[in-house]
C-alpha cells in the first residue's frame, strides 16, 4: 500500500501550433469567476456592474504585470541566466502577492478616476480575490509548482509525469492544496461576515489579515529559498501586509459606522 499519492498529470491540455496549458486555463477561469462574483456583489452594494467591468480592465493587466514582476524578483538568478523566459507566461511563474498588489493598485487608480468609494470597492473585491486565488492554486497543483518539503504523510504527493514542473518525484507536502483548502475556508468566512460588518473596508482588511496569517504558515511547508532575514518572499510580504492591514483595521474601527447598506446590518 502506497504511503503517498502519485500524481501523473500533464500540465499541457492541448498541444499543437497553439499550446494550451492547464495553468492558463485555471488563471482564465479565476478571472471570469472572480469578475462574476464582483459584479454580483457590486449590485448588492449599490455599484453599477459596468463600473466593475471598467475597473477590471485596469486591475487585471496590472495584476498580471505585478505577479510576473514579483516572481522575477524571487527567481532573479534563473532569469538572469535565461532572460527571455520571463516572457514564457504560459509555463506559470506568477507571484500571488505581486498579482494582488498590482491588481489592487490598478483597480484603485481606476476607481479614483470614476469617483467610486474605494473602501466599498475593496469590500466588493475581497470574496472574488480569495476565490480567484483558490482556483489559481488548482493550476499550480497540476503544474507541480510550489511544492512543499519532503514528507512521509499519507497525503504527500509524488509527481511522476515527465512534463511536470515538480522539483523531483519525491513525496512532498502538497502546499498548493493546503492553500486551496485555506482559501476556500476563508471565502466561506467572508460570506458569513459580509452582512455583519457596518464599516466599509473591514471585510477587505479581514481578508488580507487572515490570508497573510495563512500564507505565513503555508510558506513554512514550501520548498522556497530564503529571500531576506531568513524569511521567504511570501512570508516577508505577509508580515508587511499584517502590520499594514491591522493598523488600517484599527483606524477604521474607531471611525463611526456607515449607514446600513442593502443586505448589511450595523456593527454592534
Amino acid at each position: 500500500m502506497l504511503a503517498f499519492i502519485t500524481v501523473d498529470l500533464d500540465p499541457t491540455l492541448l498541444a499543437g501550433p497553439v499550446v494550451i496549458r492547464w495553468y492558463g486555463v485555471m488563471i482564465s477561469l479565476a478571472l471570469v469567476i472572480g469578475l462574476a462574483l464582483a459584479m454580483r456583489e457590486a449590485g448588492r452594494r449599490g455599484i453599477a456592474q459596468e463600473e466593475i467591468v471598467h475597473i477590471a480592465l485596469w486591475a487585471v493587466p496590472f495584476g498580471l504585470l505585478g505577479a510576473r514582476l514579483f516572481h522575477g524578483i524571487d527567481a532573479w538568478k534563473y532569469y538572469a541566466t535565461y532572460p527571455l523566459q520571463i516572457l514564457a507566461l504560459q509555463e506559470g511563474g506568477m507571484a500571488l502577492y505581486g498579482g494582488l498588489i498590482g491588481g489592487v493598485a490598478g483597480g484603485l487608480w481606476a476607481a479614483r478616476r470614476r469617483g467610486l468609494t474605494r473602501w466599498r470597492l475593496l469590500d466588493v473585491a475581497a470574496p472574488s480575490l480569495i476565490m480567484g486565488q483558490a482556483i489559481g492554486r488548482v493550476g499550480c497543483f497540476i503544474n507541480g509548482d510550489h511544492q512543499g518539503f519532503p514528507s512521509t504523510l499519507p497525503w504527500a504527493t509524488s509527481y511522476v509525469n515527465h512534463a511536470s514542473l515538480a522539483i523531483d518525484s519525491m513525496p512532498r507536502h502538497p502546499a498548493q492544496l493546503y492553500e486551496l483548502l485555506y482559501d476556500l475556508a476563508l471565502f466561506s468566512l467572508l460570506l458569513i461576515l459580509r452582512p455583519r460588518l457596518g464599516r466599509e473596508g473591514l471585510l477587505f482588511l479581514i481578508y488580507t489579515t487572515l490570508y497573510a496569517l495563512g500564507r505565513l504558515w503555508i510558506s513554512a511547508f514550501r520548498e522556497d529559498a530564503p529571500f531576506l532575514l531568513g524569511l521567504k518572499e511570501g512570508q516577508l510580504i505577509s508580515v508587511a501586509v499584517l502590520v499594514l492591514a491591522i493598523s488600517l483595521a484599527v483606524h477604521l474601527w474607531r471611525r463611526p459606522a456607515v449607514d446600513e447598506l442593502p443586505g448589511t446590518s450595523p456593527a454592534r
